[in-house]
């Protein structure tokens, strides 16, 4: 007995000591770069060109019958007006009616190009919500430091601020290395079937193989990571696959004072239930397991002893992170019931029932298991399931942060924002990116806003907004980002 409390006491010692240990030599890998050299920059005159940009009503549709191209046109024309060193010395192409592709030409052909995204479409502002508004949404005012309205986050603020970078640089003289594509999508909120598609089909038929590409997708976290007190540049090196899938009951129907022990509603509720009862599985790996590498070390020491072994402590990390929304979608394919309609009379039972539910699929998880997943945890044949839409896709592959790119892009942030931690992590969301994995391996989705957790429910909601200062510090960004790539 003594024997087995010894050993039993002498193996908790050792544990112990190699939890502390892997705790003490998790340390910092953040950069410390040259500090950026300074910079003339008009912010204000930034701010109103940004402004005039809302204004303009560049509203994307699926349906050719809604959609107004008015707003694209007036949107080039001002982009001529607005911009014109851009305009005299990089080559401009209309693609698909209405996206932008602009050439840079770099003065060394050998050296692989970069391609910058933006898009110019915005959603729409739901109905009955504009009183909700500070501003009018498509008013562009300048108002409390901020400058508001709809695709001030998403997505003309990037667009507005890569035109700004490139404007400023053509006119103290600057000449790239190496050639940069502008990349503008008029459709990206739709799927960017006739923009970034197009785009990149058209690169391909030139032979252009891209060194990386930069979108948007991250952004500068402020107090929305657990345990993170600083700014952190979330940079996208990977993003979740998308899927929608329709489920349908069909029953007799009738009269409702003769119901059937289950109706349709009743078949399809519970469908539902058993879904949301069996989540997909927690995983800490990939991208997201590197986003804990880069911001582990700068937590306080109890949480950095916990991401310093996670191979101890791993199942309680999924279960905390798994009552926080925002961070369990970072670990696990996540499933939303989104729309489900059902009858039309209310003493009438309804013949068919249907739910959307919508899928974001972790790296890792395929459409196949996904569809497998969903009918093992419904387990009832009269429940019919099947791809809603046709557009859907897989998860992206994960870009690597020893690249160039990546350590570019590192760079870059740390001398702008010097108060920020940098660090990879997944994209919940999707971008346009998707379209271009045929031409280009390394992938980024950053656009650096600084956002709060209450800031989040502004990009396709209510008060979207983005901060006059801030504003100028992602022109900086581009613009030394291009410098660095030099």
């Amino acid at each position: 007995m003594k024997k087995f409390i010894y050993t039993a006491f002498l193996s908790i010692a050792l544990l112990v000591a190699v939890v502390f240990l892997k705790a003490l030599s998790f340390t910092s890998i953040q950069i410390e770069p040259e500090p950026m050299p300074r910079l003339h920059l008009d912010t204000q005159q930034a701010a109103i060109n940004l402004s005039r940009a809302i204004r303009i009503k560049t509203i994307s549709s699926r349906d050719s019958a809604t959609f107004e191209p008015a707003g694209f046109k007036a949107f080039h024309l001002f982009l001529e007006k607005t911009f014109p060193q851009a305009h005299r010395h990089l080559r401009k192409e209309v693609i698909g009616g209405y996206s932008l592709l602009y050439t840079w030409k770099g003065s060394e052909d050998h050296l692989k190009p970069i391609l910058l995204m933006a898009h110019m479409d915005v959603v729409p502002v739901a109905p009955g919500s504009e009183g909700g508004w500070s501003y009018p949404p498509f008013a562009g005012q300048i108002a409390e430091h901020f400058i508001w309205g709809r695709g001030s986050l998403d997505d003309k603020g990037s667009l507005l601020a890569i035109m700004e970078a490139v404007e400023t640089l053509l006119a103290d003289g600057f000449q790239p290395r190496r050639t940069f594509y502008l990349a503008f999508g008029h459709d990206e909120e739709v799927g960017g079937f006739e923009g970034a598609a197009k785009i990149a089909a058209l690169l391909g038929e030139r032979n252009v193989r891209v060194g990386w590409i930069l979108d948007e997708g991250g952004f500068i976290s402020m107090g929305i990571l657990p345990g993170v007190s600083r700014p952190v540049a979330l940079i996208g090196i990977a993003e979740k696959g998308y899927l929608t899938l329709a489920l349908s009951v069909k029953q007799e129907g009738g009269h409702s004072s003769m119901p059937p022990p289950q109706s349709a509603i009743g078949i399809l509720s519970s469908a539902i239930h058993h879904l949301e009862r069996n989540p997909f599985p927690a995983k800490l790996d990939g991208a997201t397991m590197q986003l804990f590498e880069f911001v582990g070390p700068e937590m306080p020491f109890g949480m950095k002893l916990i991401f310093a072994n996670t191979w101890l402590f791993s199942p309680l990390i999924k279960k905390q992170f798994k009552e926080i929304s925002s961070i369990n979608a970072l670990i696990r394919t996540t499933l939303a019931p989104t729309i489900i309609r059902a009858g039309n009379k209310e003493n009438v039972l309804p013949q068919l029932a249907t739910a959307k539910v919508n899928f974001r699929l972790y790296p890792g998880d395929s459409i196949d298991y996904v569809i497998d997943h969903v009918k093992r945890s419904i387990d009832d044949s009269r429940v019919q399931i099947k791809a809603a839409n046709d557009d859907f896709n897989e998860a992206s592959s994960i870009s690597e942060v020893n690249s160039e790119g990546f350590k570019l892009l590192e760079r870059s942030v740390r001398q702008v924002f010097t108060d920020t931690i940098v660090a990879p992590f997944l994209l919940v969301a999707g971008t346009d990116t998707k379209h271009y994995t045929g031409i280009c391996d390394d992938i980024f989705r950053f656009y650096p806003m600084r956002l709060t957790s209450k800031d989040l429910s502004r990009i396709h909601g209510t008060n979207e907004r983005i901060g006059n200062d801030n504003y100028g510090e992602i022109i900086k960004f581009y613009i030394q980002m291009i410098r660095n790539s030099n």
